[in-house]
């Protein structure tokens, strides 16, 4: 789980301090303020964990088949308002679960001399342990462990590999803290590799779908393979998998959008239906409302994640009607609960929103278990800026900023003023 995040000079953000990560973290704020680039920043550095070049410092993307964005240049992504030496960092807490150690990961990175992205100074941390490679002249680097104030050796054949590694020949060279740092490379790569991202948009629903017997392996950003996630889930006789359409069908009936869903095989072909019934009326979810198909993903990334791994949503509520939207809240604490898996949610849904705080209101999930930030862009300065939001025991928030939702009471006053000023003008008459 992660349990921190700060950027520096990471595209809308100048600096912004530790944010704490919570076993639900919530973002909440206006269009184009910034939440997406808090969430980006992990993305890039799991999409760099993933590359298949071993010796890239930072993966800005540009396979569509594989990556998750295209950052673009170091231009794209260093704040636009950083100063001499243009550079950006990225850093992160982590803890993992079953009695494994978590560590600390920041690194700053700069624009070499032909355009691309370098390592500028990495530090990793497990406990006490520190180990720090450092750029020096033409692509060496120098590395030091510890407290120590002269480094052990120095390279070019120490430069790391895909941020969160030591090369081999410096693991080599550490010796007995090689098998250390090595260890807690590990550890990053899985914590980042165990990213489970959805994004704001998902596919359409498909008819039917062929399913090859196979697990599918990953959702995919548009949740393209949920579906067949289901079918794995439905046709293996796996507890750990069949839980995934136990649980999907669960909070479907809980949105009240479906009271039962049928996997429907198409003659001896390998082609199946996704039929929804609710009541006596039995549909393809093609000829259901679009809500369905859109949360199907987000109700089977929650099941399909691995114990102990982060699910990153954005926008989970997108065509949802507001129960729907209430009950994700629900479904974000009991899974995070039972399941041990981290939500890192982008959203706009007051419902959610609102949920949440009666979830806390009624003892169903502690403060300390959930973290709530508003994101505004802050037009004097053309910055992000990120604000947390504080609760008291009842849920209420104590800071919230004024209109973001609207103002419920004073609509309700206005359409009140306006009905009996029209009744005045009728009486008049």
């Amino acid at each position: 789980m992660f349990t921190s995040l700060r950027l520096k000079n990471f595209k809308a953000w100048k600096d912004t301090k530790n944010i704490a990560l919570k076993p639900i973290t919530v973002l909440l704020g206006t269009n184009s303020s910034g939440k997406s680039s808090l969430i980006q920043s992990l993305l890039l550095l799991k999409q760099t964990v993933q590359s298949p070049d071993r010796t890239i410092h930072l993966n800005l993307g540009g396979d569509e088949s594989n990556d998750l964005f295209n950052f673009g240049g170091f231009d794209d992504v260093v704040n636009q308002f950083a100063t001499a030496p243009l550079q950006f960092s990225i850093g992160f807490d982590f803890t993992r679960n079953a009695g494994v150690a978590g560590g600390s990961f920041d690194c700053i990175y700069g624009k070499t001399s032909t355009g691309s992205v370098a390592i500028q100074d990495l530090v990793l941390k497990a406990g006490d342990r520190k180990f720090r490679a450092a750029r020096k002249d033409k692509g060496a680097f120098s590395i030091s462990v510890d407290g120590e104030t002269n480094p052990r050796f120095k390279g070019r054949q120490h430069a790391p590999e895909r941020s969160i590694a030591f090369s081999a020949n410096t693991i080599a060279a550490l010796d007995t803290d090689g098998q250390v740092v090595e260890d807690l490379s590990l550890a990053l790569r899985r914590e980042l590799e165990g990213i489970i991202y959805l994004g704001p948009l998902r596919r359409k629903p498909e008819r039917d779908y062929l399913w090859n017997k196979s697990n599918p392996g990953v959702l995919g950003s548009d949740g393209s393979n949920a579906i067949n996630a289901l079918l794995f889930s439905a046709l293996v006789k796996n507890e750990d998998q069949r839980s995934i359409l136990t649980g999907v069908s669960h909070w479907l009936v809980e949105m009240k959008v479906a009271d039962r869903v049928e996997l429907r095989r198409q003659g001896r072909s390998s082609r199946y239906e996704l039929i929804i019934h609710r009541g006596s009326l039995a549909s393809n979810l093609r000829d259901v409302g679009i809500g369905v198909s859109q949360v199907l993903p987000v109700l089977v990334a929650a099941y399909f994640a691995p114990k102990g791994s982060t699910v990153i949503l954005e926008e989970p509520e997108i065509h949802l009607h507001p129960l729907a939207q209430s009950v994700l809240a629900e479904l974000f604490v009991k899974v995070s609960r039972e399941r041990e898996v981290q939500f890192v949610i982008e959203t706009h849904s007051e419902h959610l929103f609102r949920r949440m705080q009666t979830l806390m209101a009624r003892g169903d999930v502690q403060k300390d278990q959930v973290a709530m930030y508003f994101v505004e862009h802050v037009k004097r300065t053309r910055l992000a800026r990120l604000s947390p939001l504080e609760f008291d025991d009842f849920g209420r928030a104590l800071n919230w900023p004024n209109g973001f939702f609207g103002d419920a009471l004073g609509e309700t006053r206005e359409q009140a003023k306006q009905m009996i000023e029209r009744q005045r003008k009728a009486v008049a008459r």
